[in-house]
């Protein structure tokens, strides 16, 4: 938990997010550094708007395992494609639907 506290404090002091930043607070707080939590976290953090997860309430990702990490991003960007797909899906749908009416009405 001390992880992502460290990163949420950096986020808000304006300073950047990256492992020697973490290290050195978690160090000044007396927690001894894990490297792969560190690595995991920043991983997971990179092009995360924080602001925007902070106000939206989405969890923070956590540093449990880097491997666990990595196979979550993978998961999201696979979701991600699958969302556009659904989308572009949806759009033909509903053009198709409204042609069916107006074949109806026609």
């Amino acid at each position: 938990m001390e992880y992502i506290y460290t990163a949420l404090l950096l986020h808000s002091a304006g300073k950047e997010i990256n492992e020697e930043n973490i290290k050195k607070v978690l160090t000044a707080a007396g927690v001894k550094a894990d490297d792969a939590r560190v690595k995991a976290l920043t991983a997971a953090l990179e092009g995360v708007n924080i602001e925007e997860a902070i106000s939206k309430g989405v969890a923070v990702p956590t540093a449990a395992a880097p491997a666990a990490t990595e196979a979550a991003a993978e998961e999201k960007k696979e979701e991600k494609k699958e969302e556009k797909k659904e989308e572009k899906k949806e759009e033909v749908s509903e053009e198709e639907a409204a042609a069916g009416l107006s074949a109806l009405f026609g």
